[in-house]
Order: C-alpha cells, then sequence, then structure tokens
C-alpha cells in the first residue's frame, strides 16, 4: 500500500515550524544561560561586597578598640600629670614648711642665746664683744637673712659657752687650789674637788641633820601668781625665816626673758610653803616632775608630783626637774636643752638617810653634775634652777651668787 503524499506546502509549514521551535528552544538556552550568569555574576558581586562589609566590620572594632586604648592610656597619663603636680605641690608645700621651721628655730636660737646673755649680765660677765655680736644677729634678722643670722648665732653659743664655764670656776675655786674628796661633810659647810667619772669638780656643798634642821620654802607671793609675780633675793628670805643657810629654788621665768612675757616672775612646779600654802596645785594633778617632800626627820622622793596629795603636815614639799639622783644611781644623762647642756654652776638639794645637802657643782652640765653627785654617795638629788640665778648662802655669807631675784627660796631653820 503506498503512503499517502503529502503536500509540498504542508512540508514546507512542518519545516518551519521545526525551525521556529528550534529557535525558540536555543533562545531560551541562551536566556537560560544569560539568567544564570547574571545570577552568578550578582551572587559574587554579592559575596565580594558581604567580604568587603566584613572587612569595613572588623575594621570598624579594630579601630574602635584602639581608640578605647588611646583613650586609655589618654587617661593614664592624664591622671600622672594630675599626680606630677600633686607632687610638685607636695614638694613646694614641704619645701616652704622646712624654711619657716628653720626661720622659727633662728628666731628661738635668737631668744635663747639672749637669755644665756642676760644671765652673763647678773653673773657679771664681761659682754661688750658678745652684746655687739647679738646686734648684728638681730641685724642679720630684720634683713631676712636668717642663714647668716644662725651661723652667727652659732658662733655666738660657743662664745657664751666658754664665757659662762670660765665665770662658773674663777682662779680662786679651780681644783688645784680646793682639797680633793668625794665626801660630803658630816655637818656644815665644805668646799671641795669632788672626782667622777665625768672628771674633777669643784663643789661647794653643806650636810645639815634633819633631826636638827627644818627645810622650808620662803616664797615672795601669799599664794598662786601667773604674772607680774613678786620676786626677793635669797638673803631676805633666810632672814624672814630665821634660818642659817639657804639655796635657790627650781626654774621659774625672769622678767628679762623674752619667753617669759605675760608669765614674769612665775613657777609651774608644785611648792609647798612655810605657811602650809600649795602652790600650782591644780596644774600638776598629773604631773610627772619629780618631787622632794621634807617632814620632820625625813624626806621622801616621788617619781612624779602626781603621786603626791596635798598633806599640810609636812614641813616642804618641792618639785624640781630633772632628777638627777634616785636610788643613789644616776638617773638624768642629757637632755636637748642647751642650757642643760652647756658648762655652768648647777645648784642642787640632795639627801640620804636623815640628811640633807645643798650646793653648788661649779663648770659642769647638769648630767655631769647627776655624776659628780653619785660620786658623793647621795641617795637622792634634784636638779635646781642655774646660770643668773644660782644663790648659795651660809651664815649671811653668799658662797655662791647672789643672782637675780627669785619667786622663792629654799631655806634651813634651825629646829
Amino acid at each position: 500500500m503506498k503512503s499517502p503524499k503529502i503536500p509540498f506546502q504542508l512540508k514546507l509549514k512542518d519545516s518551519s515550524a521545526h525551525f521556529l521551535f528550534l529557535s525558540l528552544v536555543l533562545i531560551s538556552l541562551v536566556l537560560i544561560s544569560l539568567s544564570g550568569f547574571i545570577f552568578y555574576s550578582a551572587q559574587k558581586q554579592n559575596m565580594r561586597l558581604s567580604e568587603q562589609n566584613n572587612i569595613m566590620i572588623v575594621e570598624k572594632i579594630s579601630l574602635a578598640s584602639q581608640l578605647t586604648e588611646v583613650s586609655q592610656q589618654l587617661q593614664v597619663v592624664q591622671d600622672e600629670v594630675k599626680q606630677l603636680k600633686l607632687i610638685d605641690q607636695y614638694k613646694k608645700n614641704q619645701d616652704l614648711a622646712a624654711e619657716m621651721k628653720s626661720i622659727q628655730s633662728t628666731f628661738q636660737q635668737a631668744a635663747s642665746e639672749y637669755e644665756r646673755l642676760t644671765d652673763l649680765h647678773t653673773t657679771g660677765g664681761k659682754t661688750q664683744s658678745l652684746d655687739a655680736q647679738f646686734s648684728l644677729v638681730l641685724n642679720q634678722l630684720s634683713k631676712q637673712n636668717y642663714t647668716s643670722a644662725s651661723a652667727t648665732l652659732t658662733s655666738l653659743n660657743k662664745k657664751i659657752d666658754a664665757m659662762t664655764a670660765q665665770l662658773s670656776v674663777p682662779a680662786a675655786l679651780s681644783i688645784l687650789n680646793v682639797p680633793s674628796s668625794n665626801t660630803p661633810p658630816a655637818s656644815g659647810y665644805s668646799r671641795q674637788t669632788v672626782n667622777s667619772d665625768a672628771g674633777a669638780f669643784v663643789v661647794d656643798v653643806l650636810t645639815a641633820d634633819l633631826n636638827s634642821t627644818r627645810v622650808q620654802v620662803e616664797t615672795a607671793s601669799g599664794g598662786d601668781c601667773h604674772d607680774n609675780c613678786p620676786v626677793d633675793s635669797l638673803a631676805s628670805y633666810i632672814a624672814k625665816s630665821g634660818g642659817f643657810a639657804g639655796i635657790n629654788g627650781p626654774y621659774f621665768c625672769p622678767a628679762e626673758y623674752p619667753s617669759c612675757v605675760g608669765k614674769t616672775g612665775s613657777f609651774d612646779t608644785l611648792l609647798m610653803n612655810k605657811s602650809k600654802t600649795y602652790f600650782n596645785s591644780d596644774n600638776n594633778v598629773y604631773s610627772t616632775v619629780p618631787a622632794m617632800i621634807f617632814s620632820g626627820s625625813s624626806v621622801r622622793l616621788v617619781g612624779q608630783s602626781l603621786e603626791w596629795g596635798r598633806d599640810t603636815d609636812v614641813d616642804a614639799v618641792i618639785a624640781a626637774q630633772p632628777l638627777l639622783v634616785s636610788g643613789g644611781n644616776v638617773v638624768f644623762g642629757g637632755s636637748g636643752d642647751p642650757k642643760q647642756g652647756s658648762k655652768g654652776s648647777r645648784s642642787f638639794i640632795a639627801s640620804k638617810n636623815n640628811q640633807v645637802y645643798i650646793g653648788v657643782v661649779h663648770g659642769a652640765t647638769v648630767a655631769e653634775a647627776a655624776r659628780v653627785l653619785k660620786a658623793m654617795s647621795v641617795q637622792s638629788a634634784l636638779n635646781l634652777d642655774s646660770g643668773g640665778s644660782v644663790a648659795f648662802a651660809v651664815h649671811g655669807k653668799y658662797i655662791a651668787g647672789p643672782g637675780r631675784n627669785t619667786p622663792f627660796g629654799i631655806v634651813l631653820v634651825r629646829k
């Protein structure tokens, strides 16, 4: 059977359709490929942008971290600058404080040397050259030349030391002219050279038996006095009591001392006079100043005034400092007080059993006086005032002094 013949026109149409189909397929493939390429390109671009964003984020984080670190470092530097400023101001304040302290020390030294000069005037020293040097000090201070003033004061101090030592041991009191003995007289007065571990010193000393002698204190005032207080001579005090000997009392404030302005003639230690009146009782309730209490034929030493009440059945209460000897041993080895550390006449009151000793160690520091008294075998001893206040009299004659007038005097009276 023969196939039916297709008309040429139909074949042509079929060929055109096939071509069109193939073209459409090709175009579709091209479009798909193009779309894929475009999508791939877009994705790649997105990935590149994402990477760049990530890099930028990392860089931003890094920058923020660095900024934080720099800020912290800046704060540290600012704190250090503040601290340096504080340190610099502190140093300036310290330097200023040191300068002020030096100026204050120079003025205090000037006042101290002036007081020592007045002591030399009182004891008859020829002080014209020393007075001229002190005038130079005042001139230097007025010009605020504190360094030069301090140097001049140091030089003046040495010269005052030398003159004070010379006046305290005149030729007549040379150890070459005074017999040597470390034993106080059994009774009465003696001038002797005492050999101690501090050296040889001339000592004027009087011994009295408390069984036949009463120790009492004469005062110029009838009670407490705080400024412009009355004063009198040791000879006058002895005469008022009818005594046979006497010695100056503890430290007080002389009118000629600049440091005593507003309290001239006053003293601040505990004392009971012959009228049984206690002086400075209220401000000595907690006092650590040692005291001797004389009663009948006995004497008692208390290391601190606060240990003593206000008993009026005793004969005398004398608080003074420093304590030199206690229990037969030296208890004072020196202090920072230049007046106590320079050589001069050192008055004392001491005891052993029922005996009392009053006297003066010549040419000694206070610490040396303590060692001399130990060498004399006293049981206890108190230091009294020195310098221009030293006065020691026996049977109407001054052994040392007369010194300046004082607010009190220690007197020995026959019972």
